[in-house]
């Protein structure tokens, strides 16, 4: 019997920790087939905070570090000037990038780091019980925001990629989803070309990958999906934003 479809050679056989119906299980494949793909698995190097991918490093097939809440994008700066030779990358929830990382991813994509984010906005925070993150949306409910977030209380949720495709240093920059077929190839081609980009040193790069979080959302996989489409892609638009390719 021929061989259709096998793991990528990219990820442990380890089984993941994820609630069923998450995505992030999603994006490890596409992060892993890309690694791999561009035969860069071996020099590849993560970076895993805390948060729902507080654990990644047991599941990429490569070289891991962990780093404290928020701080990915200044041990990722230590390493990739260290070890330049190497592709180094962070994977990072909301809660940690767009809340108590904000400074740091900020002045990583300033300074034009040559590192590479993936970036999964589920629009809560997840690993800590379902508080309401930077990227939750107006009116959602969350366990610290049980009648829904409020904008006059709490401002509209914040729109990473938009913020840091202002910043010169950053090169690529892009929104993708992964709430279906069709948008899960099109977020496979952003990670690729994120990581190109770090690969022909043209700078700082991150990919923001819309998700579900069926448990704190209160939803079922399926029903998660289609809030996802409905709520969040139109208040955070999938599109590129800024493109090395193009410069």
């Amino acid at each position: 019997m021929s061989i259709v479809y096998e793991r990528s050679k990219g990820l442990t056989d380890k089984d993941t920790h994820y609630c069923p119906g998450c995505t992030h299980g999603i994006i490890h494949k596409l992060v892993a087939e890309t690694l791999v793909e561009l035969n860069v698995l071996d020099d590849a190097i993560g970076i895993a905070p805390v948060g729902c991918s507080v654990l990644a490093y047991e599941y990429f097939n490569c070289d891991m570090q962990e780093a404290a809440h928020g701080r990915a994008p200044a041990v990722a700066t230590g390493i990739k000037r260290c070890r330049p030779q190497n592709i180094v990358f962070t994977y990072q929830g909301d809660g940690d990038l767009a809340s108590i990382g904000t400074a740091e991813i900020i002045h990583a994509a300033h300074r034009g780091e040559k590192i590479t984010t993936i970036f999964v906005n589920n629009a809560i925070y997840g690993m800590t019980g379902g508080q309401m993150a930077p990227t939750t949306l107006v009116g959602q409910k969350a366990t610290t925001a049980p009648f829904g977030r409020s904008e006059e209380l709490s401002g509209k949720p914040i729109k990473m990629a938009e913020l840091l495709a202002t910043i010169d240093g950053a090169n690529f920059i892009e929104r993708v989803a992964v709430n279906s077929p069709a948008n899960i190839r099109k977020a496979k081609k952003a990670i690729t070309k994120a990581f190109k980009c770090q690969i022909e040193g043209k700078g700082f790069s991150l990919v923001e990958v819309l998700s579900t979080c069926p448990t704190n959302w209160g939803y079922s996989p399926v029903k998660s999906l289609r809030w996802l489409e409905d709520n969040m892609i139109p208040y955070y638009p999938l599109q590129n934003f800024r493109n090395f390719e193009e410069v």
